[in-house]
C-alpha cells in the first residue's frame, strides 16, 4: 500500500535497536538528520507524467499477481478498499509501487493532475515520496517508491514482535511526517491507519504520501477505507484536520493495544482497567510505565468527540518529542549511574579558597599551553580538519562496543546493519557530511548497542554543519556508552566552545587530556 510493502526478505525487524526498555531512546526527538536516500525537507520539482503503455509495461499489463492490495487484503474493518496497488520495476530498474483507482474515484482529470503534482512536490525524511503519475483518458494512476518491509499493521497484527522503543519511534515519525505536511499546505490526510505506515529497506518507517492525494475540492470524501471514522466523517462526510488526528489517536491504539479496538471501546478499557491489562500482553510488561501512560493520554486526547476539543498534529509531535526527550534522559541518568564520569569539580588538598578562584577565572578561556597531545591541539585551535584526520586514522580502535559485534549472531540484519555503517564510514572519510549522517542516523536508529565512534563521528559531522546542539547531544551519548574515553570529552569541548559556552568547554578540554595522561601512564606501567 501507499508505497506498498512485500515480504520481508532484508532488514525486515523494525523491532531492532531497542530491548523495550533500557537500550538507548532514538536520538532523533529533533527533526534534523536520518534522512534516507532523497532530496531534503522541502520541495522539488514536478513529477513526472507517465503513459498508460509504460505503467501497464512496468506492471505487467496490471498483473494479478503483482497486485498488494491496501490493508492486505480486498475487505478491512468492513469497508471495500476500492482502489489496488501494484509490486513493479519501473523499466526493469527501480522498484515502485502503482496505485490505480477506480474509474469513478477521480471524474475531474485536470483536479487529478494538480493534486499529484502538489503532493509530488512534498520531499521530508519520514513521507513516502511519490514519485510519478499517470492520467490517460478514464484511468488514473500514482507512482511512489516501494517500501519493502511490509506495514505496521503487519508487524503489530500479525508478527505480534514489536519492541516499545520502535512503537514510541513509530508514532513520532508518523506524527512529524504529519506535521510537516500540515505545515505544507497538506493538513488533511485520507485514510489514515497502521496500514499507510510503512517500512523502507532499513526497517525505517515512513508514513505513505497516497493518503495525501484528496478526490475532492470541498473537503468531502468519496472513499474511504477508514475501519473506525471519526464521529464528524459520519455526520457529514468531511475529512478535516481534526479529522486527522482522531485517525491518528486509533493508530496510537494500535501502537498500545497490538490490535485493532474500537474507539469507544478502548476508551471505556481506558478507564475501567488497569494500564498493563491495556496494553499489548506482547510487550511482556517490557515498557516505561511513564512512557506508556502518557501515550495512553495522548491516544484519548486525540480520539475526544469534539473535533476543536482534540490538540493539533503540532501539539502531537511536540508531545512526543517531550516523551523520547525524558526517555533519553533517564536513559543517560541509568547509564551514568553504572558508569560515574569522573568528577570535575573536587578541590586538590593543597589548594586554597585564592587559588580556586583564580582557577575559575581561567577557566573563561580554552586552555592555551602546549600539549602533545595532537587531539587536545586540534582542540585548542578549533581546527575540525585536523579532528577529522585523527577520527579517520582512529577508525574504531577506542571502540569497546565494536568488539562486541564479533560475538553476536552473524544474521542478515547484522550484515544489513554494518553495511548501513560502512557506507557512512566511507561518506565520513571522504567529508561528504550529509551522507555520513544519513547513514549514521540510520545506523543508530537499528542498532541494539550502538558504537560510541558513530556518535562521536556524527557529532563531528555536526560540527561541521554548524549544529552544535546536536553534536554536543551525540558527544554526551557516546560518553554515556564508554564514559573513560577522552574523545568524548574532547567532542564535547569543541561542541561548548561552538555554543559559547568556554568555562565549561575549558572543563571538558581539561577532562579529556587528564583522562589522556592516566591512559598514557597505565600504558608505561603495563598496567
Amino acid at each position: 500500500m501507499g508505497c506498498c510493502p512485500s515480504a520481508p526478505n532484508q532488514l525486515e525487524d523494525p523491532n531492532s535497536g531497542d530491548d523495550g526498555q533500557h537500550n538507548a531512546p532514538s536520538t532523533n526527538v529533533n527533526p534534523t538528520h536520518h534522512q534516507q536516500s532523497q532530496p531534503p525537507a522541502g520541495k522539488t520539482a514536478p513529477i513526472p507524467h507517465y503513459t498508460l503503455a509504460e505503467l501497464m509495461e512496468a506492471t505487467n499489463g496490471f498483473s494479478f499477481g503483482n497486485i498488494i492490495p491496501e490493508g492486505g487484503s480486498g475487505r478491512e474493518g468492513g469497508a471495500k478498499v476500492p482502489n489496488t496497488i501494484y509490486r513493479s520495476h519501473l523499466r526493469g530498474l527501480q522498484q515502485i509501487a502503482v496505485k490505480r483507482f477506480s474509474r469513478d474515484a477521480w471524474p475531474d482529470a485536470e483536479h487529478f493532475r494538480e493534486e499529484a503534482i502538489a503532493v509530488g512536490r512534498l520531499r521530508h525524511r519520514r513521507l513516502v515520496n511519490l514519485i510519478g503519475y499517470c492520467c490517460d483518458g478514464n484511468e488514473r494512476l500514482l507512482v511512489a517508491e516501494f517500501m519493502p518491509n511490509d506495514t505496521l499493521a503487519k508487524h503489530l497484527f500479525k508478527n505480534h514482535n514489536m519492541k516499545w522503543a520502535r512503537r514510541l519511534r513509530v508514532a513520532s515519525y508518523v506524527a512529524e511526517a504529519l506535521e510537516y505536511c500540515s505545515n505544507e499546505g497538506r493538513a488533511v490526510y485520507h485514510d489514515l491507519n497502521s496500514y499507510r505506515i510503512l517500512f523502507d529497506k532499513d526497517g525505517i518507517p515512513c508514513l505513505s504520501c497516497f493518503g495525501l492525494v484528496k478526490n475532492s475540492r470541498d473537503s468531502k470524501c468519496y472513499s474511504t477505507n477508514l475501519a473506525y471514522n471519526p464521529p464528524e466523517f459520519l455526520n457529514n462526510g468531511r475529512i478535516t484536520p481534526e479529522s486527522v488526528i482522531f485517525s491518528f489517536g486509533t493508530v496510537l491504539l494500535d501502537l498500545l493495544t497490538g490490535k485493532q479496538v474500537p474507539p469507544g471501546q478502548a476508551l471505556d478499557m481506558m478507564r475501567d482497567n488497569d494500564i498493563h491489562t491495556f496494553l499489548d500482553p506482547h510487550l511482556k510488561g517490557k515498557y516505561p510505565i511513564e512512557e506508556a501512560t502518557a501515550l495512553v493520554q495522548l491516544a484519548s486526547q486525540c480520539l475526544r468527540y469534539e473535533p476543536k476539543a482534540r490538540p493539533t498534529i503540532a501539539g502531537v509531535f511536540a508531545t512526543l518529542v517531550e516523551v523520547q526527550s525524558k526517555a533519553l534522559a533517564m536513559w543517560r541518568s541509568e547509564k551514568q549511574d553504572k558508569n560515574p564520569p569522573m568528577l570535575r569539580s573536587s578541590p586538590k588538598p593543597n589548594e586554597t579558597p585564592q587559588m580556586q578562584g583564580t582557577q575559575k577565572q581561567d577557566k573563561a578561556r580554552l586552555i592555551r599551553q602546549p600539549t602533545s597531545f595532537p587531539m587536545a591541539e586540534a582542540v585548542v585551535r578549533m581546527d575540525l580538519t585536523a579532528i577529522h584526520q585523527i577520527l579517520v586514522s582512529a577508525q574504531y580502535n577506542d571502540d569497546e562496543a565494536n568488539g562486541e559485534a564479533s560475538f553476536r549472531e552473524w544474521t542478515q540484519q547484522v550484515r544489513d546493519m554494518l553495511e548501513i555503517r560502512k557506507r557512512g564510514d566511507s561518506a565520513f572519510n571522504d567529508r561528504v557530511i550529509k551522507t555520513a549522517i544519513e547513514c549514521y542516523s540510520q545506523f543508530v536508529d537499528l542498532e541494539e548497542t550502538t558504537s560510541p565512534t558513530v556518535y562521536v563521528r556524527r557529532s563531528l559531522c555536526y560540527l561541521m554543519s554548524d549544529q552544535p546542539d546536536n553534536a554536543l547531544q551525540d558527544a554526551m551519548l557516546a560518553q554515556c556508552i564508554q564514559p573513560d574515553w577522552p574523545m568524548v570529552f574532547y567532542m564535547q569541548a569543541v561542541a561548548l566552545r561552538q555554543l559559547n559556552m568556554n568555562s565549561d568547554s575549558a572543563d571538558m578540554l581539561k577532562e579529556a587530556t587528564t583522562l589522556e595522561e592516566q591512559r598514557l601512564t597505565n600504558t608505561r606501567q603495563g598496567t
